[in-house]
């Protein structure tokens, strides 16, 4: 099994005609993943290397069956184009886009609210079924199918973790960057239970950062028994109050949301929390061995 992407995803990428969109698709396409074609407005009706696109994602819905999508558009319209898709029934949107205006986060989340469209990201990497497919840009080459899944704010902290599990042995099941932004669509706790009814997913990696209280929230999911074994990884350890580090909803503001805070709070619920991001494997691999 897979968590959100597997054989069964039919993939469409809005914004294919563009350069980020064409690659991507490209690679995609190379790991096995079946894109069903694109949507760029006014370009209806036109082919991109090989695959047919429409104006609208309702059309090319009715046209391909596509039941996921993966959006590399400009920040201006990356919202409108969220919420296009889930107005034409896709299942799983993971939205690359970085830069999107918060207002216009807002109004997609509200949006989606009670809706059953799952957003990942935006300004996230994506996500990769080992073996089985990608939606994003989370690089295929150093995936191996396995048994530990990884969840993270971090798209290169997620790409070191598939990197160490996979030359330990372990592998990966699904790896899911859920974006580093204040306001996004997946969270740590939606992956967890994801990955918690996944049979294939023996362990988890967690990975998060300084700021907000995504972390803290995992951790009371994980001590109100979480079944399987955890190993997490906070970024941003040195980082001053006050600044940003790299992401939008990395920083510490009134004392709080600090690594330190962050790192006791996952310890306390059993989490095994490594100091460096090169034990991750280790880690792993001695917590799978108890």
């Amino acid at each position: 099994m897979a968590v959100l992407v597997d054989g069964a995803t039919r993939l469409l990428v809005q914004g294919l005609t563009g350069r980020e969109g064409a690659f991507h698709a490209r690679q995609a396409a190379d790991y096995g993943t079946n894109i069903v074609g694109g949507v760029t407005p006014g370009k209806g009706a036109l082919t991109h290397d090989g695959w047919p696109v429409f104006d609208t994602v309702s059309e090319a819905v009715q046209e391909t069956a596509a039941n996921a999508s993966v959006i590399f558009v400009p920040p201006r319209v990356a919202g409108d184009a969220i919420v296009e898709a889930a107005e034409a029934g896709i299942e799983l949107i993971v939205c690359v886009t970085e830069g999107i205006p918060t207002l216009d986060m807002v109004r997609v989340l509200a949006y989606l609210d009670g809706r059953s469209t799952r957003l990942v990201g935006p300004n996230c990497p994506g996500v990769l079924s080992a073996g089985k497919g990608k939606a994003g840009i989370i690089p295929s080459h150093i995936a191996q199918p396995g048994r530990v899944g990884i969840v993270s704010k971090s798209g290169t902290l997620t790409y070191e973790a598939m990197y160490q599990l996979s030359q330990s042995g372990l592998g990966q099941t699904t790896c899911i960057g859920i974006g580093g932004d204040p306001l996004i669509g997946t969270t740590f706790v939606d992956a967890l239970n994801l990955f918690r009814e996944d049979p294939e997913t023996e362990a988890v990696v967690l990975i998060g950062e300084i700021g907000g209280t995504a972390e803290e929230e995992a951790a009371r999911l994980i001590n109100d028994g979480y079944e399987k074994p955890v190993v997490g990884f906070i970024a941003g350890q040195t980082a001053p109050p006050g600044r940003r580090m790299g992401h939008a909803g990395a920083i510490i503001a009134g004392g709080k949301g600090t690594a330190l805070e962050k790192m006791e709070a996952l310890a306390d619920a059993g989490v095994t929390v490594v100091s460096d991001a090169g034990s991750i494997g280790m880690a792993m691999m001695e917590r799978l061995r108890r």
